[in-house]
């Protein structure tokens, strides 16, 4: 955890150093920041049973700087970083070691990627869509008897995971700074070649795709501009 406070007071220092260079003229590039509220959710299935996901909120650490670039008052680009903690939960998930059903947690601490484009009145309202790719950087699993943890597991670029994932994204700007966005992960959030100590594919068979719900601030205007 101490890694991860670490990792998010340097992307704070990269964000307000990005504000401090940016600038406000839509004939000139950008930067703008904000903080991201995750509600996530996931289609799973284990070995072609599906399976059940109950909703994840991950207020923390979510951390995105934006690079605009408006063409004109109802288009533009953009492209940025972004340190999200996304992941989810399996309520039955099956052991193959001993057949028995337990619930698991299982959640990524990534650095992003986006590119997209945003249409609309750029100064109030507008939609944005894009695709973002993102690197795994922290592992963690948690597995659950009943209410009880019986086992955690964590590590850094775990082969555990998919290392590299990627996914499309829309949303919409209000003013005044609120945002909303949907992301839906194209790729298995599991590896399922991976084998363990004992020789056994934990996760052979199954297929983990998340999707989420984030309510974002400021994240392509920035305080200033709104006032």
């Amino acid at each position: 955890m101490k890694k991860i406070i670490c990792l998010a007071l340097f992307f704070i220092s990269l964000c307000e150093l990005a504000i401090g260079q940016s600038e406000t003229n839509k004939s000139k590039a950008y930067w703008t920041s904000g903080g991201e509220l995750i509600f996530s959710f996931a289609n799973v299935k284990q070995n072609g049973h599906s399976k059940s996901s109950p909703l994840r909120f991950s207020p923390v650490v979510n951390l995105q700087v934006m690079l605009n670039k408006d063409i004109n008052k109802n288009f533009g680009v953009f492209t940025g970083l972004a340190l999200r903690n996304v992941g989810y939960i399996m309520n039955d998930y099956i052991n193959p070691s001993d057949s028995l059903s337990y619930k698991k947690k299982f959640r990524s601490y990534n650095l992003g990627i986006p590119v997209g484009f945003k249409v609309g009145n750029l100064d109030k309202v507008f939609f944005y869509a894009g695709y973002e790719i993102e690197v795994a950087l922290s592992y963690k699993e948690k597995t659950y008897d009943g209410s009880d943890k019986i086992d955690k597991i964590t590590g850094w670029f775990s082969d555990r995971e998919e290392i590299f994932q990627h996914g499309f994204l829309v949303g919409v700007q209000f003013p005044r700074g609120a945002n909303l966005k949907f992301k839906y992960y194209l790729n298995e959030f599991n590896n399922e070649d991976y084998t363990n100590n004992a020789g056994v594919k934990p996760y052979a068979g199954l297929k983990a795709n998340i999707f989420y719900i984030s309510l974002n601030f400021f994240l392509f205007k920035d305080f200033k501009m709104y006032e």
